[in-house]
Protein backbone atom coordinates (compact mmCIF):
# COMPACT_ATOMS: atom_id res chain seq x y z
CA UNK A 1 0.00 0.00 0.00
CA UNK A 2 1.24 3.51 -1.20
CA UNK A 3 0.53 4.71 2.61
CA UNK A 4 2.59 1.94 4.16
CA UNK A 5 5.38 2.73 2.20
CA UNK A 6 5.02 6.66 2.27
CA UNK A 7 8.85 6.41 2.91
CA UNK A 8 10.45 9.39 0.22
CA UNK A 9 9.58 12.22 2.45
CA UNK A 10 12.42 14.02 4.30
CA UNK A 11 12.44 14.38 7.70
CA UNK A 12 12.54 19.10 7.45
CA UNK A 13 9.36 18.21 4.83
CA UNK A 14 7.77 16.17 7.21
CA UNK A 15 7.05 18.55 9.89
CA UNK A 16 6.54 21.11 7.08
CA UNK A 17 3.41 18.96 6.06
CA UNK A 18 2.20 18.35 9.41
CA UNK A 19 2.13 21.56 10.80
CA UNK A 20 0.99 23.63 8.00
CA UNK A 21 -2.63 25.17 7.83
CA UNK A 22 -5.58 22.61 5.97
CA UNK A 23 -9.27 23.05 6.55
CA UNK A 24 -11.58 20.32 7.58
CA UNK A 25 -12.64 17.78 5.32
CA UNK A 26 -10.08 18.01 2.59
CA UNK A 27 -11.03 15.31 0.15
CA UNK A 28 -12.94 13.57 2.41
CA UNK A 29 -14.59 10.12 1.48
CA UNK A 30 -18.61 10.03 0.71
CA UNK A 31 -21.07 7.19 0.16
CA UNK A 32 -23.68 6.43 -1.56
CA UNK A 33 -26.25 3.98 -0.03
CA UNK A 34 -29.86 2.28 -0.73
CA UNK A 35 -32.44 2.31 1.96
CA UNK A 36 -34.50 -1.15 3.49
CA UNK A 37 -37.33 -1.86 5.75
CA UNK A 38 -36.71 -0.54 9.31
CA UNK A 39 -39.34 0.45 11.60
CA UNK A 40 -41.34 1.74 8.59
CA UNK A 41 -41.02 1.39 4.82
CA UNK A 42 -38.58 2.75 3.14
CA UNK A 43 -39.04 3.69 -0.43
CA UNK A 44 -36.28 4.13 -3.20
CA UNK A 45 -33.64 6.67 -3.49
CA UNK A 46 -35.74 8.96 -5.63
CA UNK A 47 -39.07 8.79 -4.30
CA UNK A 48 -38.24 10.34 -0.80
CA UNK A 49 -37.44 14.22 -2.48
CA UNK A 50 -40.74 15.65 -1.86
CA UNK A 51 -41.93 18.73 -3.22
CA UNK A 52 -41.54 20.43 0.24
CA UNK A 53 -37.77 20.45 0.10
CA UNK A 54 -36.87 21.75 -3.62
CA UNK A 55 -36.98 25.56 -4.70
CA UNK A 56 -35.75 28.10 -1.55
CA UNK A 57 -36.65 25.61 1.63
CA UNK A 58 -33.22 24.27 2.51
CA UNK A 59 -32.49 22.23 5.64
CA UNK A 60 -29.49 23.09 7.84
CA UNK A 61 -27.85 19.17 7.67
CA UNK A 62 -28.30 19.13 3.69
CA UNK A 63 -26.99 22.88 3.39
CA UNK A 64 -23.97 21.88 5.37
CA UNK A 65 -23.73 18.98 2.89
CA UNK A 66 -24.35 20.97 -0.61
CA UNK A 67 -21.33 23.27 1.16
CA UNK A 68 -19.06 20.46 1.79
CA UNK A 69 -19.90 19.41 -1.98
CA UNK A 70 -19.56 22.40 -3.36
CA UNK A 71 -16.05 22.80 -1.75
CA UNK A 72 -14.78 19.94 -3.22
CA UNK A 73 -14.64 18.13 0.08
CA UNK A 74 -17.19 15.66 -0.64
CA UNK A 75 -18.61 14.49 -4.03
CA UNK A 76 -22.21 14.49 -4.92
CA UNK A 77 -24.21 11.98 -4.49
CA UNK A 78 -28.12 11.50 -4.44
CA UNK A 79 -28.59 8.18 -2.62
CA UNK A 80 -26.30 10.22 0.25
CA UNK A 81 -28.79 13.36 -0.08
CA UNK A 82 -31.27 11.21 0.19
CA UNK A 83 -30.37 9.66 3.40
CA UNK A 84 -29.27 13.12 4.99
CA UNK A 85 -32.92 14.54 4.02
CA UNK A 86 -34.16 11.40 6.28
CA UNK A 87 -31.81 12.15 8.97
CA UNK A 88 -33.12 16.01 8.58
CA UNK A 89 -36.68 14.82 9.04
CA UNK A 90 -35.29 13.37 12.36
CA UNK A 91 -33.68 16.25 13.29
CA UNK A 92 -36.85 18.63 13.04
CA UNK A 93 -38.28 16.35 15.14
CA UNK A 94 -35.55 16.29 17.67
CA UNK A 95 -35.42 20.35 18.07
CA UNK A 96 -38.17 20.36 20.66
CA UNK A 97 -38.33 17.00 21.58
CA UNK A 98 -38.18 16.18 25.53
CA UNK A 99 -38.60 12.71 26.45
CA UNK A 100 -39.45 13.65 30.28
CA UNK A 101 -43.24 14.98 30.66
CA UNK A 102 -44.81 12.03 28.71
CA UNK A 103 -42.36 9.00 29.28
CA UNK A 104 -40.87 9.51 32.73
CA UNK A 105 -42.45 9.66 36.81
CA UNK A 106 -42.62 12.59 38.17
CA UNK A 107 -40.50 15.26 39.23
CA UNK A 108 -39.03 13.35 42.79
CA UNK A 109 -38.05 10.50 40.41
CA UNK A 110 -34.48 10.49 40.04
CA UNK A 111 -31.63 8.85 37.79
CA UNK A 112 -28.01 7.21 39.11
CA UNK A 113 -25.27 9.58 38.73
CA UNK A 114 -24.35 9.46 35.10
CA UNK A 115 -21.42 7.73 34.40
CA UNK A 116 -20.34 8.43 30.70
CA UNK A 117 -20.71 12.53 30.85
CA UNK A 118 -17.12 13.77 32.03
CA UNK A 119 -16.47 15.78 35.38
CA UNK A 120 -17.07 19.29 33.28
CA UNK A 121 -20.71 18.43 32.06
CA UNK A 122 -21.59 17.84 35.72
CA UNK A 123 -20.45 20.53 37.06
CA UNK A 124 -22.61 22.58 34.95
CA UNK A 125 -25.76 20.69 35.76
CA UNK A 126 -27.81 22.90 38.17
CA UNK A 127 -27.32 22.61 41.96
CA UNK A 128 -31.18 23.64 43.01
CA UNK A 129 -34.08 25.08 41.13
CA UNK A 130 -35.76 23.88 38.09
CA UNK A 131 -37.40 20.79 36.93
CA UNK A 132 -34.08 19.43 35.51
CA UNK A 133 -32.46 20.09 38.83
CA UNK A 134 -35.24 18.45 40.70
CA UNK A 135 -35.03 14.84 38.14
CA UNK A 136 -31.46 14.37 39.17
CA UNK A 137 -31.50 14.25 42.62
CA UNK A 138 -30.94 11.02 44.21
CA UNK A 139 -33.17 9.30 46.17
CA UNK A 140 -33.40 9.27 49.44
CA UNK A 141 -34.17 5.33 49.38
CA UNK A 142 -33.01 2.39 47.05
CA UNK A 143 -36.52 1.32 46.65
CA UNK A 144 -37.86 4.31 45.14
CA UNK A 145 -35.86 3.44 41.94
CA UNK A 146 -37.75 0.61 41.87
CA UNK A 147 -40.87 1.78 42.04
CA UNK A 148 -40.51 4.28 39.47
CA UNK A 149 -39.06 1.88 37.02
CA UNK A 150 -42.66 0.23 37.80
CA UNK A 151 -43.94 3.75 36.46
CA UNK A 152 -42.31 4.07 33.69
CA UNK A 153 -42.85 0.42 32.42
CA UNK A 154 -46.94 1.02 32.95
CA UNK A 155 -47.54 1.92 28.46
CA UNK A 156 -50.29 4.44 29.26
CA UNK A 157 -49.86 8.26 30.94
CA UNK A 158 -52.31 9.16 33.31
CA UNK A 159 -55.05 7.09 31.94
CA UNK A 160 -53.86 7.81 28.13
CA UNK A 161 -51.81 5.57 26.10
CA UNK A 162 -48.25 7.04 25.77
CA UNK A 163 -47.35 7.74 22.14
CA UNK A 164 -44.55 6.19 20.09
CA UNK A 165 -41.00 8.56 20.64
CA UNK A 166 -39.83 8.92 17.43
CA UNK A 167 -37.81 6.29 15.38
CA UNK A 168 -34.29 5.99 14.86
CA UNK A 169 -31.75 5.13 12.70
CA UNK A 170 -29.52 2.04 11.71
CA UNK A 171 -27.29 2.89 9.53
CA UNK A 172 -24.65 -0.35 8.48
CA UNK A 173 -22.27 -0.82 5.91
CA UNK A 174 -18.86 -2.37 4.84
CA UNK A 175 -15.70 -0.34 6.27
CA UNK A 176 -14.83 2.77 5.04
CA UNK A 177 -18.64 3.83 3.50
CA UNK A 178 -19.40 7.00 5.43
CA UNK A 179 -21.24 5.99 8.11
CA UNK A 180 -19.21 7.94 10.61
CA UNK A 181 -19.33 11.03 8.30
CA UNK A 182 -23.21 10.94 7.98
CA UNK A 183 -22.98 10.87 11.88
CA UNK A 184 -20.73 13.97 12.30
CA UNK A 185 -22.99 15.53 10.09
CA UNK A 186 -26.48 14.56 12.21
CA UNK A 187 -24.90 14.85 15.49
CA UNK A 188 -23.15 18.27 15.04
CA UNK A 189 -27.19 19.57 13.69
CA UNK A 190 -28.98 18.82 16.15
CA UNK A 191 -30.24 21.57 18.65
CA UNK A 192 -31.22 19.09 21.34
CA UNK A 193 -28.79 19.68 24.75
CA UNK A 194 -30.30 16.28 25.92
CA UNK A 195 -28.05 14.25 23.44
CA UNK A 196 -24.84 12.06 23.82
CA UNK A 197 -22.54 10.41 21.31
CA UNK A 198 -20.73 7.77 22.78
CA UNK A 199 -18.96 4.64 21.66
CA UNK A 200 -20.86 1.40 21.90
CA UNK A 201 -18.29 -0.26 24.26
CA UNK A 202 -17.95 2.43 26.73
CA UNK A 203 -21.33 2.74 26.65
CA UNK A 204 -22.41 -0.91 27.55
CA UNK A 205 -19.20 -0.80 29.90
CA UNK A 206 -21.18 2.22 31.90
CA UNK A 207 -24.56 0.22 31.76
CA UNK A 208 -22.39 -2.58 33.57
CA UNK A 209 -21.07 0.08 36.24
CA UNK A 210 -24.51 1.04 36.68
CA UNK A 211 -26.36 -2.31 37.35
CA UNK A 212 -23.48 -3.03 39.91
CA UNK A 213 -23.89 0.40 41.60
CA UNK A 214 -27.80 -0.20 42.08
CA UNK A 215 -27.30 -4.09 43.31
CA UNK A 216 -24.76 -2.30 45.51
CA UNK A 217 -27.42 -0.09 47.13
CA UNK A 218 -30.26 -1.87 47.35
CA UNK A 219 -31.44 -3.37 50.99
CA UNK A 220 -29.89 -6.85 52.09
CA UNK A 221 -31.96 -9.85 51.43
CA UNK A 222 -33.06 -11.10 55.10
CA UNK A 223 -32.72 -14.99 55.64
CA UNK A 224 -35.31 -16.76 54.24
CA UNK A 225 -37.17 -14.08 52.14
CA UNK A 226 -36.36 -13.83 48.73
CA UNK A 227 -36.49 -10.42 47.10
CA UNK A 228 -36.81 -10.50 43.71
CA UNK A 229 -35.66 -7.46 41.65
CA UNK A 230 -34.87 -6.46 38.11
CA UNK A 231 -31.74 -3.68 38.09
CA UNK A 232 -31.69 -3.38 34.08
CA UNK A 233 -35.10 -1.32 33.58
CA UNK A 234 -34.11 1.37 36.15
CA UNK A 235 -30.86 1.43 34.52
CA UNK A 236 -32.50 2.38 31.57
CA UNK A 237 -34.68 4.75 33.36
CA UNK A 238 -31.48 6.42 34.34
CA UNK A 239 -30.01 6.83 30.77
CA UNK A 240 -33.45 8.39 29.94
CA UNK A 241 -33.69 10.82 32.69
CA UNK A 242 -30.36 11.97 31.45
CA UNK A 243 -30.98 12.24 27.88
CA UNK A 244 -33.50 11.76 24.88
CA UNK A 245 -31.19 11.15 22.08
CA UNK A 246 -28.17 8.47 21.68
CA UNK A 247 -26.01 8.20 18.86
CA UNK A 248 -23.74 5.06 18.80
CA UNK A 249 -20.40 4.69 17.20
CA UNK A 250 -19.96 0.90 16.28
CA UNK A 251 -23.10 -0.83 17.45
CA UNK A 252 -21.61 -4.44 17.79
CA UNK A 253 -22.36 -7.04 19.90
CA UNK A 254 -19.48 -9.60 20.78
CA UNK A 255 -19.85 -10.58 25.01
CA UNK A 256 -22.42 -12.81 25.83
CA UNK A 257 -22.92 -10.66 28.98
CA UNK A 258 -23.89 -7.45 26.58
CA UNK A 259 -26.29 -10.17 24.33
CA UNK A 260 -28.26 -11.34 27.25
CA UNK A 261 -29.11 -7.99 28.16
CA UNK A 262 -29.73 -5.93 25.40
CA UNK A 263 -33.13 -6.81 24.51
CA UNK A 264 -34.29 -5.64 28.11
CA UNK A 265 -31.84 -2.96 28.36
CA UNK A 266 -33.44 -1.50 24.98
CA UNK A 267 -37.01 -2.12 25.49
CA UNK A 268 -36.34 0.05 28.82
CA UNK A 269 -35.05 3.04 26.79
CA UNK A 270 -37.60 3.20 23.89
CA UNK A 271 -40.25 3.16 26.79
CA UNK A 272 -38.40 5.99 28.39
CA UNK A 273 -38.58 7.25 25.14
CA UNK A 274 -35.09 7.97 23.95
CA UNK A 275 -34.42 8.15 20.31
CA UNK A 276 -31.33 5.79 18.87
CA UNK A 277 -29.42 6.73 16.30
CA UNK A 278 -26.50 4.01 15.34
CA UNK A 279 -23.73 3.01 13.06
CA UNK A 280 -22.69 -0.61 12.51
CA UNK A 281 -20.72 -2.95 10.07
CA UNK A 282 -23.48 -5.32 10.69
CA UNK A 283 -27.47 -5.73 9.50
CA UNK A 284 -29.09 -6.05 12.65
CA UNK A 285 -29.81 -9.53 11.14
CA UNK A 286 -26.44 -10.80 11.78
CA UNK A 287 -25.50 -9.19 15.14
CA UNK A 288 -23.86 -11.55 17.40
CA UNK A 289 -23.97 -14.38 14.59
CA UNK A 290 -22.15 -17.81 16.19
CA UNK A 291 -22.75 -16.12 19.16
CA UNK A 292 -22.89 -18.26 22.28
CA UNK A 293 -26.91 -18.53 23.45
CA UNK A 294 -27.36 -16.79 20.16
CA UNK A 295 -31.34 -17.48 20.29
CA UNK A 296 -31.64 -15.53 23.63
CA UNK A 297 -30.11 -12.84 21.87
CA UNK A 298 -32.57 -13.21 18.58
CA UNK A 299 -35.71 -11.12 20.45
CA UNK A 300 -33.40 -7.86 20.66
CA UNK A 301 -33.43 -7.66 16.99
CA UNK A 302 -36.62 -7.19 17.00
CA UNK A 303 -37.18 -4.85 18.79
CA UNK A 304 -34.20 -2.34 17.02
CA UNK A 305 -35.87 -3.24 13.81
CA UNK A 306 -39.25 -1.65 15.31
CA UNK A 307 -37.71 1.46 16.76
CA UNK A 308 -35.05 1.98 14.00
CA UNK A 309 -35.22 2.59 10.56
CA UNK A 310 -32.80 0.26 8.35
CA UNK A 311 -29.89 2.20 6.50
CA UNK A 312 -28.02 0.11 4.18
CA UNK A 313 -24.68 2.43 3.45
CA UNK A 314 -23.40 -0.52 1.12
CA UNK A 315 -21.18 1.12 -1.88
CA UNK A 316 -18.48 -1.51 -3.04
CA UNK A 317 -15.65 0.95 -1.96
CA UNK A 318 -13.80 1.84 1.02
CA UNK A 319 -13.65 5.45 0.76
CA UNK A 320 -10.88 5.95 3.35
CA UNK A 321 -8.26 3.88 0.69
CA UNK A 322 -8.78 6.68 -1.93
CA UNK A 323 -5.53 8.25 -1.98
CA UNK A 324 -5.83 11.43 0.08
CA UNK A 325 -3.08 14.04 0.89
CA UNK A 326 -0.64 12.40 3.44
CA UNK A 327 0.27 14.22 6.47
CA UNK A 328 4.06 12.91 6.66
CA UNK A 329 5.92 9.92 7.49
CA UNK A 330 3.52 8.58 10.10
CA UNK A 331 3.47 4.65 9.19
CA UNK A 332 7.13 3.36 9.55
CA UNK A 333 8.52 -0.11 9.08
CA UNK A 334 11.36 -1.13 11.50
CA UNK A 335 13.27 -2.76 8.96
CA UNK A 336 13.91 0.40 7.23
CA UNK A 337 17.32 2.19 8.22
CA UNK A 338 15.97 5.58 9.15
CA UNK A 339 12.71 4.59 10.66
CA UNK A 340 13.45 5.02 14.14
CA UNK A 341 15.59 7.60 13.83
CA UNK A 342 12.65 9.33 12.42
CA UNK A 343 10.12 8.61 14.64
CA UNK A 344 12.91 9.59 17.59
CA UNK A 345 12.58 13.05 15.68
CA UNK A 346 9.12 13.66 15.43
CA UNK A 347 8.50 13.20 19.01
CA UNK A 348 11.08 15.54 19.82
CA UNK A 349 9.68 17.94 17.23
CA UNK A 350 6.43 17.47 19.01
CA UNK A 351 7.55 17.66 22.89
CA UNK A 352 9.46 20.67 21.96
CA UNK A 353 6.15 22.86 21.47
CA UNK A 354 4.69 21.42 24.72
CA UNK A 355 4.34 23.34 28.22
CA UNK A 356 5.84 20.26 29.92
CA UNK A 357 8.88 17.59 30.61
CA UNK A 358 9.74 14.38 29.07
CA UNK A 359 8.64 12.12 32.09
CA UNK A 360 5.87 8.42 32.87
CA UNK A 361 2.28 9.04 33.64
CA UNK A 362 0.06 7.52 35.94
CA UNK A 363 -3.60 7.60 35.07
CA UNK A 364 -5.81 6.23 37.66
CA UNK A 365 -8.69 3.96 35.43
CA UNK A 366 -11.96 2.80 37.95
CA UNK A 367 -9.56 2.34 40.68
CA UNK A 368 -6.41 1.02 38.81
CA UNK A 369 -3.30 2.49 37.97
CA UNK A 370 -1.97 2.46 34.31
CA UNK A 371 1.23 3.69 33.91
CA UNK A 372 3.31 5.48 30.27
CA UNK A 373 6.62 5.44 30.88
CA UNK A 374 7.37 8.23 28.64
CA UNK A 375 4.90 11.21 28.11
CA UNK A 376 5.22 14.89 27.50
CA UNK A 377 2.31 17.20 27.55
CA UNK A 378 -0.54 15.79 25.40
CA UNK A 379 1.79 13.48 23.97
CA UNK A 380 2.57 9.78 24.43
CA UNK A 381 5.68 7.56 23.47
CA UNK A 382 4.51 4.11 23.71
CA UNK A 383 5.57 0.70 23.34
CA UNK A 384 2.94 -2.14 21.89
CA UNK A 385 3.93 -4.47 24.73
CA UNK A 386 2.94 -1.33 27.12
CA UNK A 387 -0.46 -0.82 25.11
CA UNK A 388 -1.50 -4.17 24.18
CA UNK A 389 0.51 -7.29 25.64
CA UNK A 390 -0.97 -5.92 29.55
CA UNK A 391 -4.45 -6.99 30.17
CA UNK A 392 -5.81 -3.53 29.16
CA UNK A 393 -9.67 -2.81 28.08
CA UNK A 394 -11.61 0.03 26.04
CA UNK A 395 -11.65 1.89 29.61
CA UNK A 396 -8.21 2.39 29.82
CA UNK A 397 -7.46 2.93 26.29
CA UNK A 398 -10.66 6.30 26.28
CA UNK A 399 -8.72 7.59 29.36
CA UNK A 400 -5.34 7.46 27.54
CA UNK A 401 -7.34 9.09 24.17
CA UNK A 402 -8.95 11.35 26.39
CA UNK A 403 -5.07 12.62 28.11
CA UNK A 404 -3.50 12.52 24.93
CA UNK A 405 -3.59 14.12 21.47
CA UNK A 406 -0.82 11.80 19.79
CA UNK A 407 0.45 8.72 20.81
CA UNK A 408 3.65 6.85 19.02
CA UNK A 409 2.90 2.73 19.32
CA UNK A 410 6.60 1.82 18.57
CA UNK A 411 7.45 -2.56 18.66
CA UNK A 412 4.37 -3.28 16.55
CA UNK A 413 4.72 -6.80 15.55
CA UNK A 414 2.97 -8.90 12.51
CA UNK A 415 -0.10 -9.99 14.36
CA UNK A 416 -0.40 -13.50 14.24
CA UNK A 417 -3.06 -15.68 14.50
CA UNK A 418 -2.07 -16.93 17.67
CA UNK A 419 -1.68 -14.12 18.90
CA UNK A 420 -5.29 -13.23 19.27
CA UNK A 421 -5.88 -11.37 22.50
CA UNK A 422 -3.23 -9.16 21.54
CA UNK A 423 -4.75 -8.26 18.24
CA UNK A 424 -8.37 -7.86 20.01
CA UNK A 425 -6.68 -5.38 22.33
CA UNK A 426 -4.96 -3.50 19.36
CA UNK A 427 -7.81 -3.39 17.64
CA UNK A 428 -9.79 -1.98 20.58
CA UNK A 429 -7.39 0.53 21.03
CA UNK A 430 -7.66 1.93 17.73
CA UNK A 431 -11.18 1.92 17.87
CA UNK A 432 -11.07 4.17 20.71
CA UNK A 433 -8.23 6.43 19.37
CA UNK A 434 -10.02 7.03 15.87
CA UNK A 435 -13.58 7.73 17.40
CA UNK A 436 -11.87 10.25 19.70
CA UNK A 437 -9.36 11.59 16.51
CA UNK A 438 -6.01 10.63 18.48
CA UNK A 439 -3.72 11.42 15.87
CA UNK A 440 -1.35 7.69 15.71
CA UNK A 441 2.44 7.84 14.47
CA UNK A 442 3.35 3.68 14.23
CA UNK A 443 6.79 1.75 14.08
CA UNK A 444 5.86 -1.49 13.11
CA UNK A 445 7.70 -4.68 11.84
CA UNK A 446 5.40 -5.41 8.75
CA UNK A 447 3.60 -3.05 6.54
CA UNK A 448 0.01 -2.01 7.02
CA UNK A 449 -1.11 -4.23 4.35
CA UNK A 450 0.51 -7.07 5.89
CA UNK A 451 -0.04 -6.10 9.57
CA UNK A 452 -2.56 -8.59 10.59
CA UNK A 453 -1.05 -12.09 9.33
CA UNK A 454 -3.95 -14.61 7.93
CA UNK A 455 -1.46 -18.06 7.87
CA UNK A 456 -1.82 -21.39 9.00
CA UNK A 457 -3.39 -22.36 12.42
CA UNK A 458 -0.81 -22.26 14.87
CA UNK A 459 -0.77 -22.44 18.49
CA UNK A 460 -3.99 -21.74 20.27
CA UNK A 461 -5.85 -21.92 17.07
CA UNK A 462 -4.58 -25.76 16.74
CA UNK A 463 -5.57 -26.21 20.19
CA UNK A 464 -9.04 -25.34 19.67
CA UNK A 465 -9.19 -27.74 16.43
CA UNK A 466 -7.87 -30.42 18.88
CA UNK A 467 -10.64 -29.73 21.12
CA UNK A 468 -12.99 -29.55 18.45
CA UNK A 469 -12.12 -32.98 17.47
CA UNK A 470 -12.07 -34.69 20.84
CA UNK A 471 -15.49 -33.11 21.28
CA UNK A 472 -16.54 -34.71 17.98
CA UNK A 473 -18.44 -31.57 16.75
CA UNK A 474 -18.86 -30.63 13.37
CA UNK A 475 -17.49 -28.26 11.91
CA UNK A 476 -21.30 -26.87 11.16
CA UNK A 477 -21.20 -26.79 15.15
CA UNK A 478 -17.69 -25.16 15.41
CA UNK A 479 -19.02 -22.49 12.88
CA UNK A 480 -21.69 -21.41 15.79
CA UNK A 481 -19.26 -21.47 18.50
CA UNK A 482 -17.77 -17.35 18.86
CA UNK A 483 -15.21 -18.92 20.56
CA UNK A 484 -13.39 -21.07 18.19
CA UNK A 485 -15.02 -18.53 14.86
CA UNK A 486 -12.26 -16.15 13.50
CA UNK A 487 -15.18 -13.97 11.69
CA UNK A 488 -15.83 -11.33 13.95
CA UNK A 489 -11.80 -10.91 13.97
CA UNK A 490 -11.41 -10.74 10.39
CA UNK A 491 -13.91 -8.03 9.97
CA UNK A 492 -12.61 -6.07 12.64
CA UNK A 493 -9.23 -6.15 10.88
CA UNK A 494 -10.20 -4.76 7.85
CA UNK A 495 -12.39 -1.96 9.98
CA UNK A 496 -8.53 -1.33 11.93
CA UNK A 497 -6.55 -0.96 8.32
CA UNK A 498 -8.82 1.24 7.11
CA UNK A 499 -8.96 3.51 9.55
CA UNK A 500 -5.31 3.61 10.39
CA UNK A 501 -5.00 4.33 6.41
CA UNK A 502 -7.12 7.15 6.96
CA UNK A 503 -5.35 8.19 10.42
CA UNK A 504 -2.40 8.93 8.19
CA UNK A 505 -3.82 11.39 6.10
CA UNK A 506 -3.63 15.00 6.49
CA UNK A 507 -7.21 16.36 7.16
CA UNK A 508 -7.32 13.36 10.14
CA UNK A 509 -3.87 14.92 11.38
CA UNK A 510 -4.95 18.08 11.48
CA UNK A 511 -8.21 17.54 13.01
CA UNK A 512 -6.76 15.52 16.00
CA UNK A 513 -4.65 18.96 17.19
CA UNK A 514 -6.43 19.74 20.20
CA UNK A 515 -3.88 22.59 20.94
CA UNK A 516 -6.21 25.00 18.28
CA UNK A 517 -9.52 23.75 20.37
Amino acid sequence: MAVAHASHLTTGCLFRVIFKEVGFFKRSWCAGFKTVRGCSSLSGPHTFLSASHTGNERSELLSRYDSLVCSASLQEDAQQRTALYHLEQLNSVMTDYNNIPMYLPPPKACSLKNQFTNDSEQEKTPKSGGREADRRVKPSRPEDILSNAKYCENDTHEGVPKPQPPCGYYIYGDVGTGKTMLMDLFYSCVKNGRKKRVHFNAFMLDVHRRIHKLKQSLPKRRIGKMTMYDPIFPVAMGIAEEICLICFDEFQVVDIADAMILKQLFEGLFKCGVVVVATSNRPPEELYKNGLQRAAFVPFIGVLKKHCHAINLKTGKDYRTIEMELAGRLYNISSEPDAENVVNTLFEELAFRQNDVTRPRVLKVHGREVTLSRTCGTIADCTFQELCERPLGAGDYLEIAQRFDTVIIRNVPQLQVGMKDQARRFITLIDNFYDQKVRVVMLADAPLDYLFDQGPMTGEEARDRLMLDELGLTDEASRRLTLFTAEEESFACQRTLSRLTEMQTEQYWMRGDRSKK
